[in-house]
């Protein structure tokens, strides 16, 4: 999943459930695409984990006090 964008995860899930809901399905394939989605599912929660992470440290970022180097008088 090295390739895979968050986007491109979400529209893949979507067309799974469309591909379900869709069709009478087979039992092998309806196990096959339960599990990749459960793969793009987990793939999507660590990505958003990661970036609720850094928007985090951003805001607290933001909130410090810039340092700022005073000049030797």
């Amino acid at each position: 999943m090295e390739n895979l964008s968050y986007s491109k995860a979400i529209k893949e899930i979507e067309e799974i459930l469309k591909y379900i809901e869709s069709q009478e399905i087979d039992v092998d394939v309806l196990v096959e695409k339960v599990k990749r989605a459960t793969e793009l599912i987990r793939f999507c929660k660590s990505k958003l984990k990661t970036a609720e992470e850094e928007l985090h440290k951003t805001l607290i970022e933001l909130e410090e006090p810039e340092l700022t180097e005073e000049e030797p008088f």
